[in-house]
C-alpha cells in the first residue's frame, strides 16, 4: 500500500482499495451541508452564498439531508473497516443536525468519546434566535475498547493530563486559495501528539488543502489522502514538494 499520496477522488473510491485494518489513525473534517435550509417547516437548497455557507469552492454543499446522512454513514462504515481510530470533526449547524445526531445514534456502539473544540470566536449568526457557533466537535469512534473510555492503543498522554475541551483558534481566510475552513494545523498536531505514534499511517477523506498530510509529515507519520477538488490537490502538492518527498496522484 502506498503511503504519501493524496488521491484526486471520492474517498469511498479510494477507501474500497484500502485492505482492513491498514490505517493507525483517521482524521478528518468533512463538509458541513451548510447550504441545506429550513423553509415552512421544509427543507430546501438555499441560493449559494459562499462567503457565508460553504467550506468548499465549486462545491454547492447541499445534499438533501437523507442523502448526507447517508454518504457519511457509508463512508464512517469504511472508516471502522480499515482503521481503528477515527477522529470526525462535525459542526451542529441546520443542513447536518438531524444527520450527525442520528448518525451518533446508530454509531453509538463505536463511539468512543467526544471531544469539544473552542475556536474563541463565534461566527454571528444569520438569523436571530439562532446561537453562535463557536464550536465544533471531534466524534472518536473506536474498535479496540469503545465501552471504555480508557484508549488502551492508542493514547500517550499521562493521567489528568489532557482535557475534553480544547481550545485552538480557527484558521484566518487563506488569500492564496479559496477555502473558507482549513483545518487549523495545531488541531492536527494536537491529535497526532497524544493518539499516534511516529510511522504510523494518518488517512484524511476530505483533506482539502493537505494540512493533514503536511502535519503528519512534519511529526514523522505517514499519510494517505482523498480529495475531489483538483485545485486542493494541486496546491496540496505544490506546498508538499517544496519538502522534496511529497507526491500526489490521481488514481485511475
Amino acid at each position: 500500500m502506498k503511503t504519501n499520496v493524496i488521491y484526486n477522488e471520492d474517498c469511498l473510491k479510494t477507501l474500497e482499495r484500502l485492505p482492513d485494518n491498514s490505517i493507525d489513525i483517521v482524521i478528518t473534517s468533512p463538509p458541513y451541508n451548510m447550504n441545506l435550509r429550513i423553509r415552512k417547516g421544509e427543507y430546501t437548497s438555499r441560493q449559494i452564498v459562499k462567503e457565508f455557507s460553504t467550506k468548499y469552492d465549486n462545491f454547492d454543499d447541499n445534499l438533501p439531508i437523507e442523502k448526507y446522512y447517508e454518504f457519511h454513514s457509508k463512508v464512517l462504515k469504511e472508516l471502522l473497516r480499515v482503521s481503528d481510530l477515527i477522529f470526525y470533526n462535525v459542526q451542529i449547524v441546520t443542513g447536518s443536525k438531524r444527520a450527525v445526531f442520528k448518525l451518533i445514534g446508530d454509531y453509538g456502539d463505536n463511539l468512543k468519546d467526544i471531544i469539544v473544540w473552542d475556536k474563541g470566536y463565534g461566527q454571528p449568526a444569520m438569523q436571530k434566535q439562532v446561537l453562535n457557533k463557536r464550536t465544533e466537535l471531534l466524534l472518536i469512534f473506536e474498535k479496540d475498547y469503545p465501552i471504555s473510555r480508557q484508549f488502551r492503543k492508542r493514547g500517550n498522554f499521562d493521567r489528568g493530563s489532557l482535557d475534553d475541551l480544547w481550545l485552538i483558534p480557527r484558521n484566518m481566510k487563506r488569500k492564496d486559495i479559496e477555502h473558507k475552513a482549513t483545518f487549523p494545523k495545531k488541531l492536527v498536531a494536537k491529535i497526532l501528539e497524544n493518539f499516534s505514534r511516529p510511522n504510523d499511517i494518518v488517512y484524511d477523506p476530505f483533506i482539502g488543502i493537505g494540512t493533514t498530510a503536511i502535519v503528519a509529515h512534519d511529526m514523522g507519520r505517514r499519510y494517505i489522502g482523498s480529495e475531489i477538488n483538483k485545485d486542493y490537490v494541486d496546491y496540496a502538492k505544490n506546498i508538499l514538494n517544496k519538502g522534496g518527498t511529497f507526491w500526489t496522484t490521481k488514481n485511475t
